[in-house]
């Protein structure tokens, strides 16, 4: 991927509005965790590509210190030449200086750019890496308020079966009192329905089969004299 087009999928990375995730997302905290899956393949993706980039800096800064070498190599021995009296060798000698002082300076070009692609690209990815870390650490406190909430419907839900319970206690209650009330009237309808109690005939079963020990009456007579009860 060239590394205009990557650097802008960075930054439309960067950009990406999870607000409007959520406000689709029946459950924040499996969208959340979605999201930051994402994330992390997407930090995959850039690390492959600063690498690639970084790479790319380096082998620019080998290929400079390759020329400027070779340079300086022809350049000894143009004056080796000079020295020994052959001006013709020199000329040639200076004439390779020339032809590779001209591909340095294109070198040197592709190196500048590639090391501001690989500043861009290490900066980018470093923003990434932060802005997971920090997002990471609000999912923590989002998944903990979903779970919450969630704990907190179980309980509003409890709270209606209760107040249906407390419902149910109190026609329980009533009824209740209905049928005491309905006991207390079929005890009463039984009370009326029995007969009158005859106070003789009861009194005669009180008495009935008692037999009287004739010696007990003289010796209870007998002690109430003697008490000054007779």
């Amino acid at each position: 991927m060239p590394v205009f087009k990557m650097l802008s999928r960075v930054g439309d990375i960067l950009s990406a509005n999870i607000n409007a995730l959520l406000d689709k997302a029946e459950d924040p905290s499996k969208m959340i965790d979605q999201y930051m899956r994402k994330m992390h393949d997407d930090l995959a993706e850039v690390k492959k590509e600063t690498a690639g980039v970084m790479a790319e800096e380096t082998r620019t800064k080998r290929l400079v210190a390759e020329n400027e070498k070779e340079v300086s190599k022809f350049t000894e021995l143009a004056k080796k030449a000079l020295l020994s009296g052959n001006d013709d060798d020199a000329r040639v000698f200076l004439g390779k200086k020339k032809e590779l002082e001209e591909i340095g300076a294109g070198l040197q070009m592709a190196a500048a750019a590639a090391h501001e692609n690989a500043v861009k690209m290490r900066q980018m990815h470093d923003k990434l890496v932060k802005d997971i870390n920090a997002l990471n650490a609000r999912r923590q406190t989002i998944k903990a308020k979903a779970a919450v909430a969630k704990t907190q419907d179980r309980i509003n839900k409890l709270g209606t079966t209760a107040s249906k319970t407390s419902g149910a206690q109190t026609a329980f209650s009533r009824m209740e009192d209905k049928v005491n009330q309905q006991l207390d009237a079929a005890n009463a309808r039984a009370e009326l329905d029995s007969q009158p109690e005859d106070e003789a005939m009861e009194l005669e079963k009180k008495y009935q089969g008692l037999t009287v020990d004739a010696s007990v009456s003289d010796e209870l007579e007998a002690m109430k004299a003697q008490l000054g009860l007779s």
